[in-house]
């Protein structure tokens, strides 16, 4: 009876909802499903999803059928993302996005579309951003990056596979991490010329994060497209600073501001 009254798709988000870690209580409210329901659906419901299968666990393991997609997605997983088991062997990958960017938000969602085409991504939505959000029994085999504890807490190296796409889609992994977990900023000075004042700006990009591992994959795929960089420590972890007038172009052509 409890089945009968709600589809499938409801089911589905609803118990992504619940793998997130949120309280019956809390997911109830939100959709209007009641705790009993959801609390049936768990125990006797089938697969989140239908998936297609995955490119790491063939026999002959292969490459994601969309490699530029996977490197964006990388580097907004190596910034701003986490994965989470469930109880039921199913992973969710999350990655935190602020309100302020709309198209971020949705750049995010159509890159995990992408790289799992047939599983659901939802959008939950807590103080000041939303989490993107997807479960897959596959994550981990995408992202071997994944492990107990915090990421920079643990070493982060990047695969063989992952590399070769890397090497052929550096862009779309360094706007990842810009995206996640770096910035363009505009500094202005102002000159005396000729008795006029007159302000000058000053684009560059920033990029911090607390793991060296991960500063230093980005500063690797800097190098591979020739963008000239710095690096300050700071208390906690390292800011890489591209400021040179030539690179800040290269940059603005192939990464962009968020948005």
């Amino acid at each position: 009876m409890l089945d009968s009254m709600y589809d499938l798709d409801t089911r589905k988000r609803v118990l992504a909802l619940v793998a997130q870690g949120r309280s019956l209580n809390a997911v109830s409210k939100e959709t209007g499903v009641s705790r009993a329901a959801i609390r049936s659906w768990q125990t006797r419901i089938e697969p989140l999803t239908i998936s297609s299968p995955c490119p790491r666990c063939r026999d002959l393991p292969g490459l994601p059928e969309d490699p530029a997609a996977y490197s964006y997605l990388l580097g907004l997983y190596l910034g701003d993302g986490c994965i989470n088991a469930t109880r039921r062997d199913v992973y969710v990958l999350r990655i935190a996005c602020s309100d302020t960017w709309p198209g971020l938000i949705e750049a995010c969602a159509e890159a995990m579309r992408t790289v799992r085409p047939d599983n659901k991504v939802f959008l939950v939505q807590s103080q000041g951003c939303q989490y993107v959000t997807a479960a897959s029994k596959h994550w981990p085999c995408l992202f071997p990056q994944h492990g107990v504890g915090r990421k920079h807490e643990r070493r982060i190296a990047l695969e063989p596979w992952q590399l070769q796409i890397v090497s052929a889609h550096p862009w779309d992994f360094i706007r990842g991490l810009i995206h996640s977990d770096g910035c363009r900023i505009t500094n202005w000075t102002t000159r005396l010329i000729g008795g006029i004042r007159k302000r000058y700006e000053y684009p560059r990009y920033f990029f911090t994060n607390v793991s060296l591992d991960i500063t230093g994959l980005f500063t690797d795929a800097l190098d591979m497209v020739r963008v000239e960089w710095k690096s300050t420590k700071r208390p906690r972890g390292v800011n890489i600073s591209v400021a040179r007038r030539a690179s800040v172009v290269l940059m603005d052509a192939n990464v962009g501001a968020k948005y």
